[in-house]
This record gives structure tokens, sequence and C-alpha cells, in this order.
């Protein structure tokens, strides 16, 4: 039996479920929303269920956007037929961070991981092909992080992108290996842009 009340209760199970929130966290933010004042509280519930109503994936590259195309796709200063693909749309913001950088993306919202189940068709790698296969993409850049599954991922994708009349290139070491890109600052990600190289 839970030693709190049971609002609260299901409330930090829930909590708990957020990436990096264990139970200690999750008691302290339960407990902060609960001293919160009745229009802070309001407020947050109200993001939630707006983010979750609002929000869906580009059609073009799978970035989450509230309009469709997102505002890269939709962006016609820039370079169309420069492809950047990461695997969360998190990983947008650390390459943008190096402004060096004016192409645009494709999110495929995860990595190849057999041991989770996670294979081809669990990304969202299809609407990628298509794009290349269209003829209106010159150069992919692999940006996946340099883990054992980002590196699964890049070569498979190199794989299937080979037949097409497309350079496909990888971004550099400059990343560290076995880190996440999510938290290479803009000087590491800018050397790993400028380092890619053919796959």
């Amino acid at each position: 039996m839970s030693r709190y009340a049971e609002p609260l209760a299901r409330l930090i199970e829930e909590l708990k479920k957020l990436p990096g929130v264990g139970a200690k966290s999750a008691q302290r933010f339960a407990f902060h929303i609960l001293r919160s004042s009745d229009e802070d509280a309001a407020a947050l519930a109200e993001a939630v269920r707006g983010l979750k109503a609002s929000l869906r994936l580009c059609s073009v590259c799978n970035n989450v956007t509230d309009v469709d195309p997102c505002a890269y796709c939709a962006n016609p200063a820039r370079n169309h037929r420069l492809v950047c693909v990461v695997e969360e749309p998190t990983n947008i913001e650390s390459v943008e961070r190096t402004r060096g950088y004016q192409g645009v993306y494709h999110v495929l919202h995860g990595t190849l991981s057999p041991l989770h189940g996670i294979g081809p068709d669990q990304l969202r790698a299809l609407t990628l092909v298509r794009r290349v296969e269209s003829g209106e993409v010159d150069e992919v850049i692999l940006a996946t992080s340099p883990t054992l599954e980002g590196e699964a991922t890049a070569n498979w994708l190199a794989d299937a992108l080979r037949g097409f009349p497309v350079r496909i290139t990888r971004i550099a070491t400059g990343v560290p290996a076995g880190s996440d890109i999510e938290y290479a600052d803009e000087v590491t990600m800018a050397r790993a842009m400028e380092g890619r190289r053919e796959l």
C-alpha cells in the first residue's frame, strides 16, 4: 500500500516514467506541483495536453512540428539537396548550433537495436529512401551518434542508399565515441560536420 494519497502516488508513478527521473526526483517534483498555485498546476497540465494535441511529425523529414512541413523543410533559403540524417529531433539543435549547416534534415526517431527489437522497419528510414530516390538529393550526411547502434544504423543506411546517385558521408569522429550527439558542444559538432567522410 502506498504511503501517499492515491492522486499523489499516481502522479509520482507517472513522473518516474520520465527519462532520468527516479523515485526521489519524482516525489520532489510531485510535491512541488502540489505546493504550486492552482494556476501554475493548471498551466503545466495544459502545456502537456497542448503538446500532445498540437504537435505532429513533419511529412517530409519527421521532425516534431506544429506546422507541416516544418520550419526547416519550408525554408527556401536552406539547401534542400543536402540532407542531414539524425537519430532524434533533439539532435537537430546540436547541428544548428554550429551555424554552418544550411541543409535540411531527416529524423529517424531511433537507431537499429536488435537487442531491443528495433530493426529497419521501426525507423523512419523509408521516407529518406524515397527522398533520395526522387533525385532531389545530392548528399546525405549520416549524423548518427558514434555508439554501436548509431554506427550500425549509419552503415545500414549507407548500404540502403548506395544504389542511388547520391553522395553519402558520415560525420567525423569529433563527437567522442560512445557519447550521444545531443550533448556535443558547438566546436565539436562543427568539426564533426567539417570532417565528414564518404562511406
